[in-house]
């Protein structure tokens, strides 16, 4: 049995690294990584509980979970457009004021989705790529081998939501995007703990789509469900899209945004990298330059 529940790293773009092994940390390296835990795992993850638990955080009685929150995770309610809400939910999605989130403009660089913890790996020419433990081929995450060929020797970029952040997210890039391809499967959580013990980004629900973007080619963007967040609320593709423009949202709890980018077409920042390498997520916030564009000869 694998080792789960260790103290993991969390660095800013400062540089400065901090620990993180919260309650929740603990609780979930006790429920992967132990024989009684593990028994509860397949009623935890399965579809029907993460519907029954969106059921529960749509009423109105689940308001009253939103002060603790708030208080625990330091939520400043003053960059919402509103600060009453009619049911947790409807808290956990609350969308930003204007201004509260800006995407980077200059063309060349590449930003990020949403608030997270992110890491960036390097996928072989075989197609795959290792997250912790898990060892993950761009065809298994995908089920379309013949897709997983145009991003050999690229790069997937793991952006991994905690319950305090912004749980809405946008498109990286000007461009042509196209419609959704949903994935079924369970709702494993998206905390390392998971990641340790099961391969979650090809077991997990999943949608992605493909953005033909206009300074960093194809880019893929993936959306994974997590325990308690069986909802992925996407809009329509098909259509023109701009940098900075909402994609969607999810409900409640922890989720990952996978991005993954072709070879030769952006080159992650150094800082990112580095960090990577150590087994260290770096905190970045939506719009925020991450990497840079290498395919545009710049005048």
């Amino acid at each position: 049995m694998k080792e789960v529940g260790k103290v993991h790293y969390v660095a800013d773009r400062e540089g400065n690294i901090a620990e993180e092994n919260s309650l929740q940390d603990r609780a979930l390296g006790w429920l992967y990584g132990s024989l009684a835990g593990r028994l509860l795992l397949r009623p935890l993850t399965s579809p029907a509980f993460s519907r029954l638990g969106g059921k529960i955080l749509d009423s109105g009685v689940s308001r009253v979970f939103i002060p603790w929150f708030v208080r625990n995770h330091g939520i400043d309610l003053s960059e919402c457009e509103r600060e009453r809400y009619a049911s947790y939910n409807d808290f956990f999605t609350r969308r930003l004021k204007f201004g509260a989130r800006r995407a980077e403009r200059d063309p060349r660089a590449f930003i990020s989705p949403c608030d997270s913890r992110l890491s960036v790996f390097k996928i072989s020419e075989g197609r795959a790529f290792s997250v912790k433990h898990a060892r993950y081929t761009v065809a298994s995450v995908l089920r379309n081998k013949k897709l997983a060929k145009a991003f050999a020797g690229g790069y997937a970029w793991v952006f991994r939501l905690c319950v305090e952040d912004y749980h809405r997210y946008v498109y990286v890039d000007d461009g042509i995007v196209s419609g959704e391809i949903r994935i079924p499967g369970v709702f494993h959580t998206v905390n390392p703990a998971a990641g340790e013990a099961f391969p979650i980004y090809k077991e997990n629900t999943r949608e992605y789509c493909l953005l033909h973007s206009e300074h960093f080619g194809t880019v893929l963007q993936m959306e994974v469900g997590a325990m308690l967040v069986g909802k992925i609320e996407n809009r329509p593709g098909g259509r023109k899209v701009r940098r900075g423009e909402e994609k969607g949202k999810f409900a409640f709890g922890g989720s990952t945004v996978i991005l993954m980018t072709q070879a030769g077409a952006v080159c992650p920042d150094a800082d990112l990298l580095e960090n990577s390498r150590r087994g260290i997520e770096t905190k970045v916030r939506l719009g925020e330059k991450v990497g840079e564009a290498q395919r545009i000869k710049w005048d």
